[in-house]
Formats: C-alpha cells, structure tokens, sequence
C-alpha cells in the first residue's frame, strides 16, 4: 500500500489502464461484473458528491474574489477568465474541424451497444441532494450575498465546507479513482471496445499537444503587441517555467520559476508577485482546452451531437468551475465533471474517461497554465505602467497544488 501511495497519480492511472484491458480479456463474465458492481457503486457516489463538491467551492470562490474586488485583481481575474474561454472555443473549433476524420463513431457506437449488456450484481441508490444546476444557482446566490453584506460567520463556514470537501476528494475520491478506471476499461476490453478507446487516446494527446503550442504562441503574441515587446523573446524567457511544470506537474510548485522568468520578462516585482500566484489558481486555459477536446471526442464515439451553441455554454461554465478547482491532484477534473453531466450529459462511463484522458495529460496542461500566467503578468504591467509604486494587492485565493 505504501508503494502504491509513492506512485503518482498519472502514474496509477497508467497502471489501471493496462490492467484493465488486459484482465478484461482474460476474466471470465461474473469476474467483470465484480468490478462493474464496484463502479456502479462508486458512480453514485459520485453523482452525490457533485452538487456538494460545487456548492463547497464556487460558493467561497466567488465570495473571495467579490470582498475584495479591488482594481488589479478585478482585471486580472476577468482577463483570466476570458482567455480560458477563447482557449476552450479555440479547442472546440479545432477538434470539431480534426477529429471527425480520426474517430469513427459508427464502430464506437456498435461496441458502445454491446457493452450496455454488462450489468452489475447489485447497485446502491444514493440520490443527490439536489441536481447541478440548483447547486450552481445556489453557490452563485450565496457567494454574491455573503460578499455584498461581508458576513464574516458565513465565510468562515464555507471556507470550512471547502476544506472538508476536498478532504474528501483527496481521501476518498482520488485514491478510487485508478479502480474506477481499471474497471471502465476492463468492462470495455471484454466487449472489444477498449483498443478503440486506446487508439483514440493517442490521437487526442498528439492534437491537444499541438493546440497547446498554438495557444501560447497566441497568447504572447497578444501580450506582446499590448505590452510592445518582442512575443517570442517572452516565450522564450518562460521556457524554464513550462519545463518546470512539465517534470513537476504542479502549478505551486512552479511559482518560484514563474515568478522568476516573468520579472526577467520586465514585469515589475510587486505586479508579478500578485499576478502570478492567483493566475495559478483562477488562469487554467491549458485545462479548458483539454477537457474541451476530450469531449468532443467522446462525444463524436457516441455519435454524440456535438453543436456549437451546446458547447458555448459548456466552456462558459467550464471557466467558472476552473476557478473553483480545488488544490488536489485531479482537482480541476473532479470540478468539472458537474457541467460535463449537466450541460453534455455525460454517464459515468464518458466521466471516467475523461479523468483517464485528462490526468494522462496532465503535466502538458499545468506547463500551458502556468507559462500563459507570464503573458498575463505582461498585460497586466503595461495597463498599470503608471501606478509603479502603488502597492498591489494581495491575492485572496490559495494557488492550487494540483496538477492541472
């Protein structure tokens, strides 16, 4: 057990994919169901923490960003929230435009039907408190009020739920998750879909890898032209960031060379010593685009419909739960797996793909995440290039320790 907690989380999602696949060809049926019975279990569970996991961290999310709404942090937050969702509908576009020639959806769907026949021993209802949306309503609803009237009591409270909750994800979810995973993929490997979903993965990474090159030469190129510098040279300069964050795979960890490269990209200390630290929590473009284009694969699988106005407000509300992700490995993935199933429909088969999906990934999006902070970091110096010695702010919202 103590080996096991010693491999990474990227690490045992590996694993659990292998295994899966190779003990699905070699288990008998009542063999599979066992773990079929497991997940089932598991899904449900899942299905009620969801509101709760959106309630406990959008509400004191947008509680902390509203008390102290000041101007830098009020900007930065907006230009952190607009560029994660033009890289989500810049990700949609590519993926719808790419992956209908790399999927076949018709044999997707064939082995899809067969699967469906593998039913578990038993199943355990755990009826959600409340559905997604009334969650989401009600977390914008008391974090909008508790930072209009300044309820000390009420924060406190919430700041505590927050806490409890991604206890829970760290120790009960998180460790699960390679379980769940095994037992998806064993489920599809003894229906024959799973070397099909295997296939699928690698062509999903290569495209999503490519995107994430094109966004950052983007966003420096943006940054550049505001901040009149040459976007490249930028680049460059945050190289030792996005290598950083490619071996760490956490966005905290990385702080110390963000911060770093980003003054030796002329942004003035006090400026980059705000920016950088809350953009690691509320700036997750590299995210964004990855969640995005797994689901639009697994959506074209299903023979899904994959429409533009669906997925507008998917990516709306995608960058809203990217702010609320919590600072645990998977975090951003577990949070939004509220608007996967509210707004796309995903069932807890596309769910823990998409974790599979985007945990393998992991370390390509947190070094997008992080060297797009520096770009931020130069916007935000030129449109206070007046206010020098005015002392910035500090930022209200931890950086997140996961690897996103």
């Amino acid at each position: 057990m103590k080996l096991l907690k010693r491999i990474p989380l990227l690490g045992r999602v590996i694993i659990a994919i292998v295994l899966g696949i190779l003990l699905g060809n070699v288990l008998p049926l009542w063999g599979v169901r066992l773990f079929v019975t497991f997940n089932s279990v598991f899904s449900n569970f899942l299905s009620f923490l969801i509101p709760l996991i959106i309630v406990g961290l959008v509400t004191p999310a947008i509680f902390d960003i509203g008390k102290s709404a000041g101007k830098l942090l009020l900007i930065t937050a907006i230009i952190a929230y607009g560029d994660t969702v033009l890289s989500g509908l810049f990700s949609y576009a590519t993926s719808v435009s790419v992956f209908p020639h790399l999927i076949n959806p018709a044999a997707a769907s064939q082995v899809a039907a067969q699967q469906a026949s593998i039913d578990p021993y038993f199943s355990v209802a755990i009826p959600p408190l409340m559905d997604v949306m009334s969650a989401l309503v009600l977390s914008f609803a008391l974090g909008l009020g508790i930072a209009h009237f300044g309820s000390e009591s009420m924060g406190r409270g919430f700041r505590e739920f927050r806490d409890i909750v991604a206890k829970v994800i760290e120790v009960a979810l998180i460790p699960l998750l390679p379980l769940y995973v095994m037992g998806i993929f064993m489920s599809m490997a003894h229906t024959g879909q799973a070397w099909h979903v295997a296939r699928v993965f690698i062509t999903i990474i290569g495209v999503i890898f490519a995107m994430h090159i094109v966004l950052l030469i983007v966003q420096y190129c943006i940054a550049g032209a505001i901040a009149r510098r040459n976007p490249f040279k930028a680049l460059l300069t945050m190289l030792p960031a996005y290598f950083t964050a490619l071996g760490t795979s956490s966005s905290a960890a990385t702080i110390p060379v963000t911060l770093k490269q980003t003054v030796a990209n002329g942004v003035r200390p006090g400026i980059a010593g705000f920016v950088v630290p809350l953009c690691a929590t509320i700036h997750l473009s590299g995210s964004a685009m990855k969640i995005t284009a797994c689901a639009v694969a697994l959506m074209l699988m299903k023979g899904l419909p994959i429409e533009f106005s669906t997925f507008l407000g998917f990516i709306m509300m995608l960058g809203v739960m990217m702010v609320a992700a919590p600072g645990v490995p998977g975090g951003a993935i577990m949070a939004a797996l509220a608007v996967l199933q509210s707004i796309l429909g995903f069932n807890a088969e596309q769910q823990a793909i998409m974790i599979a999906l985007y945990i393998t990934m992991d370390s390509f999006g947190t070094a997008c995440n992080v060297t797009g902070d520096g770009a931020i970091a130069l916007v935000l110096n030129r449109i206070h290039a007046g206010d020098a010695e005015q002392p910035s702010p500090e930022p209200v919202l931890e950086p997140s320790s996961e690897p996103q």
